[in-house]
């Protein structure tokens, strides 16, 4: 019952913080990190002894991966939960210091705390919805709609880019999965036609909740975008000898500096953590190097919508449209390890 919903362009004065200094290409978390809001603000770039933790607001370089972990004996957490990790992992994460190094990239200007996430907690919780195709139960949309690729012609229109890769991604949860999907085209990165990255997440909230209010059958969102990096950088690893794009997970913290924001709450943020590191988990045991580690933020972006919120980042610009499209069998499997039973 997949379908797509389009709204105009929301048209409307928003304030810039500071003046545009110069136009970027590059995208993603790039434009993640760098989209100028009334309490979203981007950030520069600032360095661990091995990680880059934060992001220049004016290079386009983005944070890269690492080398995961290989899953042995599958142990099944909780009770409710349907995410199953290898006994040799489940004693690691017991460790936080293990688990905040070995799965997060944190952005700088926040933190991860043991009040945040707790293993047993977090893969304990029932994130597991009853599929049908009556009715959407997902819902994918893209609050950087006109993200592309090394090979898109976007001329051709929005399937040559981000959204294509939605659709595909669309696609098999409906026929493989049996999961509705409801595949939203809003436009949120352009204001009458010209590219305005600034301002897409406010552009975008009121539209997402309208469709959210008119299909409550919908448990959970997607916002998924694609990474900018530098042109040297490519994001790929190989699943059954074929060239596949990396994917990773990014949560929003509403913490800035050891203080929460005011007016970016979010009442959703342990869920959140608990819902992206079950897929992270799931994706390791099932794909070893498919996955970079979940980036955190300071803000909030599109994550306070529903407790099964995500937003994923596919590839990057210098990925082709086939290495991000075969991305998506594998993001649709994790996905249905952890929503389905």
């Amino acid at each position: 019952m997949r379908k797509t919903k389009h709204l105009v362009d929301i048209i409307g004065g928003i304030g810039f913080f500071c003046a545009v200094f110069w136009i970027v290409q590059g995208q993603g978390a790039s434009y993640l990190l760098t989209e100028v809001l009334p309490r979203q603000i981007g950030s520069v770039i600032e360095k661990t002894s091995e990680l880059v933790v934060g992001l220049d607001a004016f290079s386009g370089k983005a944070v890269l991966g690492i080398d995961d972990v290989e899953f042995q004996e599958k142990y099944a957490i909780g009770t409710n939960g349907t995410t199953e990790v290898s006994a040799d992992v489940l004693e690691l994460i017991q460790d936080f210091a293990y688990l905040k190094q070995t799965y997060y990239t944190i952005d700088s200007r926040t933190d991860l705390l043991e009040t945040d996430i707790a293993a047993d907690k977090a893969l304990s919780m029932d994130f597991t919805i009853e599929p049908t195709l009556d009715e959407p139960k997902i819902l994918i949309f893209h609050t950087h709609i006109n993200e592309d690729f090394v090979d898109s012609n976007m001329e051709l229109g929005y399937e040559e880019g981000i959204y294509g890769v939605g659709e595909e991604l669309a696609r098999i949860l409906e026929e493989e999965y049996g999961i509705g999907v409801l595949h939203h085209d809003g436009v949120y990165d352009a204001v009458h036609g010209v590219r305005q990255v600034t301002g897409a997440y406010e552009r975008m909230e009121p539209d997402i909740y309208e469709i959210l209010a008119e299909n409550p059958s919908i448990e959970v969102c997607i916002d998924m975008h694609r990474d900018g990096v530098a042109e040297e950088t490519h994001l790929v690893t190989e699943i059954d000898g074929e060239s596949v794009a990396k994917l990773m997970l990014f949560d929003g913290m509403c913490r800035l500096n050891g203080e929460a924001i005011e007016g970016l709450d979010n009442p959703f943020v342990e869920e959140n953590l608990a819902f992206s590191l079950q897929m992270q988990l799931a994706a390791d045991e099932k794909y070893p190097g498919l996955m970079r580690k979940i980036y955190l933020n300071p803000y909030r972006f599109s994550l306070h919508m529903m407790p099964r919120s995500i937003l994923i980042e596919a590839g990057a610009q210098t990925n082709t449209k086939a290495e991000m499209k075969a991305a998506m069998a594998p993001l649709a499997e994790i996905l249905a390890e952890v929503l389905l039973e």
